[in-house]
């Protein structure tokens, strides 16, 4: 009976201990304290105006809403930095009078990672992602931002797994 009562007063310090090896969001622990997202320009053939601004900010605050790493403008232990190296309006169907009736946009950035404390992690990488859209609407407006949020949203989380969580 005694070492059942030892083993439930040892379960909190064994619960509390794994907790700080892992969080929510999987990243586990992080060496880093600091890291910076440089400017993702905008490369691509067709330019979305304040498109790259958007998500350089969108990448930002994920990092700090989902670690507790600092964001730096310099020296930073996790460099983010890359282009936006396709922004692309396509039809996807047609209607029989030969118009859309269902259009994509896609967008693609190129993400170079830098780790200064693990620099084996380092890689260059290719993300992209689309929103489907009615073709009777235009990529602009509402449709725009609705667009940008899905696509940028999905974008900066799939940096985040290959860079942090290691998804």
């Amino acid at each position: 009976m005694n070492k059942i009562k030892h083993i439930f007063l040892l379960f909190p310090f064994f619960l509390l201990q794994s907790c700080s090896v892992y969080n929510f969001t999987g990243t586990g622990k992080i060496d880093a304290k600091t890291f910076q997202v440089g400017y993702f320009q905008n490369i691509s053939e067709l330019i979305e105006p304040g498109i790259d601004r958007d998500f350089t900010r969108r990448l930002q605050d994920l990092i700090q809403n989902q670690t507790n790493l600092n964001l730096t403008s310099t020296d930073g232990d996790l460099v983010y930095e890359g282009e936006i190296v396709d922004y692309r309006i396509s039809p996807m169907t047609a209607t029989a009078d030969l118009t859309a009736a269902q259009s994509r946009l896609s967008i693609t950035i190129n993400l170079k990672f830098s780790n200064k404390k693990r620099p084996e992690e380092d890689f260059e990488k290719r993300f992209t992602f689309y929103d489907d859209y009615d073709g009777n609407n235009l990529p602009t407006g509402a449709q725009l931002k609705k667009s940008l949020d899905l696509i940028f949203e999905r974008i900066s989380q799939d940096m985040f797994n290959a860079t942090l969580a290691k998804w």
